[in-house]
């Protein structure tokens, strides 16, 4: 297993009148976070926050090339990006308080459970379970990136950034956060970099991906943006 220490490229926020910053996702253009009771649009190149969508947003989002999914109070709610309305829901899979991490992939949405150590592979329609991968530290937020699984995680205050083996659960490389920096959601951009959402501090921190000479780490999956 690979190990190292994670470089913060860049930090955005404290953003005026949000007090914790939980899922986060990349639509190609706007990093989105869920700020509790909206849901914002940040321009990654000048850290200005765009937009926002009235809606519950406690935890993990995500971007399937189309629309938004947003985790909030025991569901998973499909929103119109453009419009802010809520489309669709479906259950969450740890019912109210106990989802955390959001991530779109082949179709399928993944979902990460804070305190059960778990990451679930759910049908975006149903939110039936296709899958589930266990952790040995909380899980905070889930990406795939190139066909790697990556989630954060929390434990004792201490955070890092994961690549697993997303059919045995293994972990194949880490990323050490600094002390005190939490990771509360995390997304890819599909290239160089996470942005990861950082709980209470309110901020997003941009962190440097791993180079790599050919996309590896466990099968064919791949962000579809």
């Amino acid at each position: 297993m690979k190990r190292s220490d994670a470089e913060i490229l860049r930090e955005y926020g404290p953003f005026p009148g949000v007090d914790q910053v939980g899922g986060v996702t990349y639509d190609g253009k706007h990093v989105w976070y869920a700020a509790g009771k909206a849901l914002n649009a940040l321009d990654p190149a000048s850290g200005k926050t765009l937009r926002s969508i009235d809606v519950a947003a406690q935890a993990g989002t995500a971007f399937d090339g189309q629309h938004l999914f947003q985790i909030a109070a025991g569901v998973i709610q499909k929103i119109d990006p453009e419009s802010g309305r809520v489309l669709a829901s479906i259950p969450a899979p740890g019912g109210d308080g106990r989802d955390s991490g959001l991530a779109w992939a082949e179709g399928t949405l993944w979902v990460g459970q804070y305190r059960d150590r778990k990451i679930y592979q759910i049908d975006p329609q149903t939110g039936a379970i296709l899958r589930t991968i266990e952790s040995n530290r909380f899980v905070t937020g889930v990406t795939w990136v190139e066909g790697e699984l990556w989630h954060g995680t929390l434990e004792d205050d201490v955070s890092e950034l994961r690549r697993v083996d997303p059919d045995t659960g293994n972990v194949l490389e880490k990323l050490d956060m600094p002390s005190g920096v939490t990771v509360s959601g995390l997304e890819s951009d599909g290239g160089d970099q996470f942005f990861c959402g950082g709980g209470k501090s309110g901020k997003i921190r941009a962190v440097r991906r791993p180079k790599r000479s050919s996309a590896r780490g466990g099968g064919s999956k791949k962000r579809d943006e």
